[in-house]
C-alpha cells in the first residue's frame, strides 16, 4: 500500500511518511524515566507529534520484556470538570485503553471518587506484574477545574508507593500546555505553591519542529517510493513558509504531489507558492483553529503589539500571556517574539482582516497597469476615500482597535489582488511598522504601514519610515515603494477629513523616490 503525507491525526509507518518523533523531543531522558521511575510532562503545540511519539514509544515499550506501557486519551473529559463525572470516565478510559492494546485489563473498581483511579491504577499495576507498568495520558489540558486537581493528587498518593505490582512505575502527562499553567487555571489564576498536588513531576519537556534536513528526509521518503524529485529550492521555500512546522510542512507536500505539481514533473518553488495559498484559502482545520485563538483576549494581548509594531507595551517570556502564545505555537523566541512561521503570519493577518475584505466592494476605478501591474498610487488614492467614509463607523466594531488602520488596508490590498498576486507580510513587536511585499503582474510593490507616535509627531515618524523602507527594500528588488502613515492621535481626528488627508513625494536615505500617503 502507498504511503502517503499526513495531515489527520497521528502517523503510523505502514501509512504515512514520518520521521521518528522522539528524535525531536527536547529535555527528555526516556531511559531515564523507566529507570529510575520518574512521572514527567510532555507539552508542545497542536499536531506537532505528541501523540505520535507516544503511541511509536508505547510499541517500543512492549516490544521488550520488562516493562508494558498504554496509551491513555483523556479527551473524554474535555468540558467536564465535575470530580464525580470525570474520574469515573478516566477509570472507564483506562479499561478501554487496557483492552485495546491487548494488556491485561483490570477489573473495574468501585468507590469514592476521590480515590478511585488511584486504586484502579495500582489494580492495573497488580495485574500486568511482574512487568513495570508505564502510563501515557494524552489530551491532559482538556481536564479542567477540580477533575484536574483530583486526577493530580491522586496520582501524586500513589507516586511514593509506586513499582511492580504497586503503581505505575512511570506516569507522562502530555498536552499542549506545562502542567504549572493548567494548576493556575484550575485553580481561578492563583499561583502554584510548593503544596501543588502535582510537585513530583521530573521533567517538564517539549517536541521541537522539523529541521531543514528533516524535510529533506522526510520528502525523500516519497521520492523513492514515486520517483518524483523535490528540487532543492521547494525544500527551502517549504522551510522558509513552515519553520518547520509538522503539520504545515505535511499538509505544503501532500497540497504539492497531489493537486499543484503536475505529474512526472519535479516539485519547484512556484508550487509550493501556489501550494501555500490553497491551503490558506481552504481553511484546513488546522488554520482554522489557529484563527479561532485570536479571538481570545489573552492572545489579543500579545498577536496586537506585533501587528502594529508597538513597543510601548512592553511583555517579555515571563507574562503568563506570551507564555500561553508560546505553548500554543502561535509565536517564538528569536532573540524577539516574533509570529512562528511565515503562514501563521499570513493566516493571522488574513483571518483578522477577513471581514473588512469581504466588506469591500468590487472596485469601480482603474486599478490596473497598462503592462498588468499594479496602479499603486490610484489603489491608494481610492483607499484614502474609503478611510474617510468607512474607517469611524468600522473601528466602532472592531475587536483589534489598536491594529485597525492595518488590518482595514491589508483587507483593501487583499480584496483588490484576489487571485492574481502575492502579498508577504513583515511584522512584529517593536518594529514600529508593517511591511507588505506586493507581487503582481509581474511586478513587486513595497507598502509600509506606520501610526503617528504621540511623542514623534509627523515630521520625525515619516523620516523613521523613509528610513525604514530603504532597509526593508534592500532584501527585494521593488518597482514602487509608498509610506502609508496614520495619524490617531486625538488633535488630528478633530481635523475635517479634507485636512487629514493627503499625499507626497519624498525620497528615502538610499535615494529611491517614496510616495508618502497620510492618512
Amino acid at each position: 500500500m502507498a504511503r502517503y503525507f499526513n495531515t489527520t491525526g497521528p502517523c503510523m509507518p505502514r501509512l504515512h511518511y514520518m520521521l521518528p518523533p522522539a528524535d525531536r523531543l527536547i529535555g527528555a531522558s526516556l531511559d531515564r524515566y523507566i529507570r529510575d521511575e520518574l512521572y514527567w510532562v510532555l507539552h508542545a503545540p497542536r499536531q506537532t507529534g505528541k501523540t505520535t511519539f507516544l503511541q511509536s514509544w508505547m510499541r517500543e515499550i512492549n516490544a521488550g520484556e520488562e516493562s508494558i506501557a498504554c496509551y491513555v486519551s483523556l479527551e473524554c473529559c474535555q468540558g467536564v470538570p465535575e470530580t464525580e463525572i470525570a474520574i469515573p470516565a478516566m477509570v472507564s478510559t483506562i479499561i478501554e485503553s487496557a483492552a485495546r492494546n491487548n494488556m491485561p485489563i483490570p477489573p473495574l473498581v468501585d468507590g469514592p471518587c476521590e480515590t478511585r483511579l488511584n486504586r484502579q491504577l495500582a489494580e492495573w499495576a497488580t495485574r500486568v506484574a511482574p512487568k513495570k507498568l508505564i502510563v501515557l495520558f494524552d489530551e491532559v489540558d482538556v481536564v479542567e477545574g477540580p477533575a484536574l486537581v483530583s486526577l493530580l493528587r491522586q496520582l501524586r498518593s500513589g507516586f511514593a508507593g509506586r513499582g511492580v505490582g504497586k503503581f505505575p512505575v512511570s506516569v507522562a502527562l502530555v498536552g499542549m500546555r506545562d502542567l504549572r499553567d493548567y494548576l493556575v487555571r484550575s485553580k481561578d489564576g492563583l499561583p502554584v505553591n510548593p503544596g501543588s498536588p502535582f510537585n513530583i513531576k521530573e521533567d517538564s519537556v517539549t517536541l521541537g519542529n522539523f529541521s531543514r534536513g528533516d524535510i529533506a528526509a522526510l520528502t525523500a521518503q516519497y521520492t523513492e517510493e514515486h520517483g518524483q524529485r523535490f528540487e532543492v529550492a521547494a525544500l527551502d521555500r517549504i522551510w522558509s513558509y513552515t519553520s518547520g512546522q509538522p503539520w504545515l510542512v505535511n499538509a505544503l507536500c501532500k497540497e504539492c504531489v497531489l493537486r499543484v505539481t503536475p505529474e512526472g514533473m519535479a516539485v519547484i518553488s512556484a508550487h509550493v507558492d501556489d501550494a501555500k495559498d490553497r491551503l490558506i484559502l481552504a481553511r484546513a482545520t488546522h488554520i482554522d483553529s489557529l484563527g479561532e485563538r485570536l479571538k481570545d483576549p489573552r492572545v489579543r494581548k500579545v498577536i496586537e503589539p506585533m501587528i502594529t509594531g508597538s513597543s510601548d507595551d512592553p511583555v517579555g517570556r515571563s507574562d503568563r500571556d506570551v507564555e500561553l502564545c508560546l505553548d500554543l505555537g502561535l509565536i517564538i523566541w528569536e532573540g524577539s517574539l516574533v509570529i512562528a512561521n511565515a503562514i501563521y503570519r499570513e493566516v493571522i493577518a488574513r483571518y483578522l482582516s477577513q471581514n473588512y475584505q469581504d466588506n469591500v466592494p468590487q472596485p469601480q476605478f482603474k486599478w490596473q497597469r497598462d503592462d498588468g501591474g499594479l496602479d499603486m498610487d490610484a489603489l491608494l488614492a481610492e483607499f484614502q476615500k474609503f478611510w474617510a467614509w468607512h474607517s469611524e463607523i468600522w473601528e466602532e466594531k472592531a475587536d483589534y482597535t489598536e491594529a485597525f488602520p492595518h488590518l482595514l488596508l491589508m483587507g483593501f490590498l487583499q480584496r483588490i489582488i484576489n487571485g492574481g498576486g502575492m502579498i508577504d507580510r513583515e511584522y512584529a513587536a517593536g518594529r514600529g511598522r508593517v511591511d507588505l511585499g506586493i507581487r503582481f503582474g509581474g511586478r513587486t510593490n513595497i507598502v509600509e504601514i506606520k501610526l503617528v507616535h504621540p511623542r514623534m509627531g509627523r515630521e520625525a515618524t515619516m523620516a523613521q519610515g523613509l528610513e525604514q523602507i530603504a532597509r526593508y527594500a534592500n532584501t527585494m528588488a521593488a518597482d514602487t515603494r509608498h509610506l502609508v502613515i496614520f495619524d490617531r492621535r486625538p488633535e488630528a481626528r478633530a481635523k475635517p477629513w479634507d485636512a487629514r488627508l493627503s499625499c507626497e513625494t519624498r525620497t528615502s536615505p538610499d535615494g529611491q523616490p517614496v510616495h508618502v500617503v497620510w492618512c
